[in-house]
């Protein structure tokens, strides 16, 4: 039996269930003995549960050492949160997760092949120690993580000792952090039926694209890595408003500085227009983390009639809080100026007393983006740099001349001079490719 309800610190884990009927299991198990039966089913329901949630987050090995694994890099509490910012802390709280990790050290020591003397050989609970899994099945999980948590795992259960199994559970949360902020790198906002409080939620499927990976733009993206890289360093950083022209790479280029600086601790989350009355939600759940946050809005623009820019813009400066050191904006628009104006409203200044003020109510949203990056259209010989790049990139096997005309010919029946054009062109000539 373990005393899992003695946990000072590591208590109501959110997917606790395995954990709390796995040890109700053996209870019965060692206080009745003589009648397996009375902790078969739930035994049973265990093992089901390691099993989905082993092709749920790419668990390999042992289960059971997996999921305590995924529990406490998942668990956010006062002592996790402490050593993600600074490492090893000193204090009481050291003495409490001492405690805590004693009793997960003796829930690692469980050995499922032993329940086999109360069920039989038959009953495949030493599988359980020897999952095979391919971790790119994982479904909330990419490699990289699957890989991350099952290393721990190992290093867990060679520990020795309660110190040791804490020593490897404090680099950890220095290395990677703790929770969904921890092991996932890009987020979006969502609200449940019944939930007050908005959701960061993980995005599990990221585009792999690289700063490298876009031709052209030098300048540009030259000013948004030197701003990044300000921020993540803690000096002064400006929000940012990448705007031009449809399919330059403004959207690419933001994906591109999170796999750059993951590993610095830049997160993003993506927040959608009718989101931004959330934003003071959101920015209370990140503002005391170690990480650095880009709050990224893709495509912003207003009509005239929408009011939601009222919201950002009091986000953005002008509250009386002062907006927090690791939270920067960072937004990609096709329009130089976020509010839609219209000739027609010439006529209704006319009427208005105070002209000036009313263009100036429009035009304060894209002041408070202290950088702002211009992306235009390639020029026609920059379109076909860009076509030659990636076909030579992708290994596309095709006379350069050739290449060139039905590169020509393809833009202007698709969009014209763009980087996304261009890279619709090579994927159409990859899939027809024999």
């Amino acid at each position: 039996m373990f005393n899992i309800d003695e946990c000072i610190l590591y208590r109501n884990f959110q997917q606790g269930d395995i954990l709390e009927d796995m040890s109700r299991a053996l209870e019965i198990c060692c206080l009745e003995p003589e009648e397996p039966g009375k902790s078969k089913p739930l035994f049973y329901s265990c093992m089901n549960r390691l099993v989905e949630m082993a092709s749920t987050y790419g668990f390999t090995g042992n289960l059971w050492h997996g999921y305590l694994t995924y529990l406490l890099a998942n668990h956010e509490n006062a002592f996790s949160t402490a050593c993600e910012i600074t490492g090893p802390v000193e204090g009481t709280i050291n003495q409490l997760a001492l405690h805590d990790f004693a009793i997960f050290k003796d829930l690692f020591n469980l050995d499922f092949s032993a329940f086999e003397n109360f069920y039989g050989s038959s009953s495949c609970c030493h599988l359980i120690n020897e999952y095979e899994n391919d971790s790119h099945s994982s479904k909330q999980f990419n490699e990289r993580i699957s890989s991350r948590l099952n290393n721990l795992s190992q290093l867990l259960a060679s520990s020795d000792t309660p110190e040791e199994f804490m020593d490897h559970m404090v680099e950890f949360y220095k290395d990677y952090g703790v929770g969904k902020l921890g092991l996932h790198k890009a987020f979006r906002l969502e609200h449940g039926p019944n939930d007050e409080r908005v959701k960061i939620v993980p995005i599990t499927k990221i585009a792999h694209v690289h700063l490298d990976d876009l031709v052209g733009y030098e300048i540009a993206k030259k000013k948004l890595i030197d701003n990044t890289e300000a921020f993540l360093n803690g000096k002064p950083a400006n929000n940012c408003l990448l705007f031009g022209d449809a399919g330059t790479g403004k959207s690419s280029c933001i994906k591109a500085i999170l796999n750059q600086y993951y590993d610095r601790g830049l997160r993003i989350i993506e927040v959608y227009k009718h989101q931004f009355k959330d934003l003071n939600d959101v920015i209370a759940q990140i503002k005391n983390r170690h990480y650095k946050f880009i709050i990224y809005m893709d495509d912003l623009s207003f009509e005239d009639f929408e009011i939601e820019y009222k919201y950002l813009k009091a986000v953005i400066e002008g509250g009386l809080e002062r907006k927090p050191d690791n939270i920067l904006i960072y937004a990609t628009s096709n329009r130089r100026h976020l509010v839609r104006e219209k000739f027609s409203d010439k006529a209704d200044r006319d009427d208005d007393l105070h002209t000036n003020d009313t263009v100036q109510e429009k035009l304060s949203l894209v002041y408070r983006f202290g950088v702002t990056i211009y992306f235009g259209s390639p020029s026609k010989k920059e379109f076909q740099q860009i076509v030659l790049t990636l076909a030579q990139r992708h290994g596309l096997q095709m006379d350069q001349e050739e290449l060139l005309q039905q590169a020509n010919a393809w833009e202007l029946r698709h969009g014209g001079l763009s980087g996304r054009t261009a890279q619709q062109f090579i994927d159409y000539l990859l899939g027809q490719e024999q």
